[in-house]
C-alpha cells in the first residue's frame, strides 16, 4: 500500500496554516540542513536522490544545481516556476492551496543550495486562492524566522517575492519567465546561455517546479535510500498525476512514479464512463503525443514514455473515449497553442497558423488531397527549428 507524501497533509482541514505544517514536521527538514549540510552536501544529497524536475523536462534537480558558477562574484537567485498551465494539468496548485508551506520549504532548501538569498514565486494570477494561501504562508513563514534574515540563527538570509503572471502559457517556459519577472514580454530567450550561468538579471539562477521543490523536505527527511525505493530506479520518488477528459474518477492522484497508464486510468480514474471505450490517451498535458488504447501497458515515467515516441511532461494525463473525434480534439490543442504562442519565430507563428486552416477545414469535412501530407510537412517544419518547446509541442 503506498503511503502519500505530497498530499498526505494538503488533504487535512487548515493544512495550509504554519501550525499545521509544523505539527507534521515541517521546517524539520531546513534546521537539519542548516545545522548540518554544507550547501554542496546538500547539493550531492539531491543528487544521489536521482531526483528529476517534476515541471516537464524531467532534468535531473541536484545537476541542475551543480551547474550553478561557485566562483561568480554576481548574486544568485532562485525561482519556482508556479505557472501552472499545460492544459490538463492542475497538480501544482492543489500543493500550493492545501499545503503552501511545503514548497516554501522546498525554495528554502534549494536557495541555500546555490547560495541564493532572493527567490522569485512566479505564479499564474489567475489561481486566486493559491495567492492568498501563499502570502499568509510568507507572512508566517518570516513570523516564525523560517524566512528573512539570519535564518533560525545559521547566518542564511532569504528573501522570497511573489511574482503575479498575466495568465500567458509562454511565460511558462524558463527565459520567458525572466523576461517578465523583468518587467519586459514574456518571450523566449536563444540558450546558450542557460539561466544557471545567465538567467535572472543576467546572473546565475535556477528554475525549478513546484512539485520539484515539494519533494525537498521528504528526501532530507527520510533519506535518499527511501525516496529511491520508490518507483523505477531511473526515475523514482512520489509523482502526482492529473486525470482528466472522459474517466469516471478525474483528479489528481499521488502514487509511485512508473505507475501503469492503464492502472492509473482504469484501477484509480475508474476507467471509461458506462457504455464507453476508451479511444486514446493524452499522458503528459496537450505537448505530449496521445497514447491508443492498445498501448495503455507503458509505465509512467521519462524514459519508457520517450521510448514510444511521447512523453511524461507535466503527467496531465486527458483520456479520450469512441466518443470524441481525435481531428477535433487536435484542431482544440493547435487552436489552443496558435492563441498561446508568443509570435517571435515564424516556423511557430506562421506553421500554427497553416495548421489550423487544415485542420478546421478536414474536421468540418471539407478536407482535400494532400491536406494530411501538407500537415506532415508543416508540422515537421515547425518541429527542432521553434524558438522554444512551445513550437514542439504543437507539432
Amino acid at each position: 500500500m503506498f503511503e502519500k507524501v505530497l498530499l498526505k497533509n494538503a488533504e487535512k482541514p487548515d493544512a495550509h496554516g504554519i501550525e499545521a505544517y509544523e505539527a507534521a514536521g515541517g521546517y524539520q527538514a531546513l534546521a537539519t540542513v542548516l545545522r548540518e549540510f554544507s550547501p554542496d552536501g546538500l547539493i550531492q544529497l539531491v543528487k544521489d536522490s536521482n531526483l528529476k524536475g517534476r515541471g516537464g523536462a524531467g532534468f535531473p534537480t541536484g545537476l541542475k544545481w551543480g551547474f550553478v558558477p561557485k566562483d561568480s562574484d554576481k548574486p544568485k537567485y532562485l525561482c519556482c516556476n508556479a505557472d501552472e498551465s499545460e492544459p490538463g494539468t492542475f497538480k501544482d496548485r492543489v500543493i500550493m492551496e492545501g499545503d503552501p508551506h511545503m514548497m516554501l520549504e522546498g525554495m528554502a532548501l534549494a536557495s541555500y543550495a546555490i547560495g541564493a538569498e532572493v527567490a522569485y514565486l512566479y505564479i499564474r494570477g489567475e489561481f486566486v486562492l493559491c495567492i492568498e494561501r501563499l502570502e499568509t504562508a510568507l507572512d508566517e513563514a518570516y513570523r516564525k524566522g523560517y524566512l528573512g534574515r539570519d535564518i533560525l540563527g545559521s547566518g542564511f538570509n532569504l528573501d522570497i517575492h511573489m511574482h503575479l503572471g498575466a495568465g500567458a502559457y509562454i511565460c511558462g517556459e524558463e527565459t520567458a519567465m525572466l523576461e517578465s519577472i523583468e518587467g519586459r514580454r514574456g518571450e523566449p530567450k536563444l540558450k546558450p546561455p542557460f539561466p544557471a550561468v545567465a538567467g535572472l538579471y543576467e546572473c546565475p539562477t535556477v528554475i525549478n517546479n513546484v512539485e520539484t521543490l515539494a519533494c525537498l523536505p521528504h528526501i532530507v527527511n527520510r533519506g535518499v535510500e527511501w525516496f529511491r525505493g520508490i518507483g523505477p530506479e531511473q526515475s523514482p520518488g512520489p509523482k502526482l498525476y492529473c486525470l482528466s477528459g472522459h474517466v469516471q474518477k478525474p483528479g489528481v492522484y499521488e502514487l509511485p512514479m512508473g505507475i501503469s497508464l492503464r492502472e492509473l486510468v482504469d484501477d484509480h480514474a475508474g476507467g471509461a464512463r458506462p457504455g464507453r471505450k476508451i479511444k486514446a490517451v493524452i499522458p503528459g498535458g496537450v505537448s505530449a503525443p496521445m497514447i491508443p488504447e492498445s498501448g495503455l501497458d507503458v509505465t509512467m515515467d521519462f524514459e519508457s514514455l520517450t521510448a514510444i515516441d511521447t512523453m511524461l511532461g507535466s503527467a496531465g494525463v486527458i483520456v479520450l473515449d469512441d466518443g470524441d473525434c481525435i481531428v477535433r480534439a487536435a484542431k482544440n490543442i493547435n487552436e489552443f497553442f496558435h492563441e498561446e504562442s508568443c509570435g517571435k519565430c515564424t516556423p511557430c507563428r506562421e506553421g500554427l497558423d497553416w495548421t489550423g486552416k487544415i485542420l478546421h477545414r478536414v474536421e468540418a469535412g471539407e478536407g482535400r488531397q494532400g491536406d494530411l501530407e501538407q500537415l506532415d510537412f508543416l508540422c515537421g517544419s515547425i518541429f527542432g527549428n521553434s524558438f522554444c518547446a512551445l513550437g514542439d509541442g504543437a507539432a
